[in-house]
């Protein structure tokens, strides 16, 4: 089964004061995206993009090398 990753509108403002500051490079046809999610929902594209970077952690599965390759 396809997991979905879910965004709503934003309806309370709460800060988050356990973030810090990164710069990252990325593809601008995926920031055009964001951009318009971001206009959707109500939550900035930072949010967002943090929102998918969680998501990414909770459903990653690593599978490290072998040893006797």
């Amino acid at each position: 089964m396809e997991k979905k990753f879910i965004v709503r509108p934003k309806s309370a403002d709460k800060k988050d004061d356990t973030s810090v500051t990164m710069t990252i490079r990325i593809n601008k046809e995926l920031q055009k995206e964001y951009d318009k999610l971001a206009e959707k929902s109500h939550r900035s594209r930072n949010e967002l993009i943090s929102m998918a970077l969680c998501y990414a952690l909770e459903n990653l599965e690593f599978i490290p090398e072998e040893e006797n390759q």
